[in-house]
């Protein structure tokens, strides 16, 4: 696979992702991060995430991950698998850059070559989590502090 499959979130102390659609904290700079993170690439992400936000992101391709068949939206284009998105994403411009939510994160680390988390100080109620995996199997290559979080560059060992 020439492409890096990145997977990018921000998780709470307690795992927390979400809320519902809901992202259960406002951290100044966190989502500019993303934007510049993302840019140019292609994102992945789940159909309830890409409703919650209702539109295609500007500056970036967008593969909607559904069961559904018969999902369509303006301006995205539809898979039905994390492997389906890895393909399609050949004739697609930088990246693959999973955006979530939960089921996506699970389906795609196995076959993630990076993650980026915003590790949020906080632990806020919700009911959506990052998924658990194995820290021996990640090497940590970079850690930036930020304004009220820091996020971790991890690339699998």
């Amino acid at each position: 696979m020439s492409a890096k499959v990145i997977l990018v979130a921000a998780v709470a102390r307690n795992g927390v992702i979400g809320n519902g659609p809901d992202i259960p904290w406002q951290v100044p700079g966190e989502q500019k991060a993303f934007k510049h993170l993302t840019m140019g690439h292609t994102l992945l992400m789940g159909r309830t995430t890409y409703e919650s936000i209702g539109r295609p992101l500007p500056g970036r391709e967008t593969l909607v991950l559904t069961r559904d068949p018969h999902w369509r939206a303006d301006g995205v284009h539809a898979v039905r698998s994390v492997e389906e998105a890895v393909e399609r994403k050949v004739t697609l411009p930088g990246h693959l850059v999973v955006a979530g939510g939960a089921q996506v994160y699970e389906a795609a680390l196995p076959l993630a070559t990076e993650q980026v988390i915003s590790q949020i100080p906080l632990e806020p109620v919700g009911d959506v989590f990052y998924p658990a995996f194995d820290r021996h199997s990640w090497t940590e290559v970079r850690r930036d502090e930020m304004e009220g979080y820091e996020r971790v560059w991890l690339r699998r060992a």
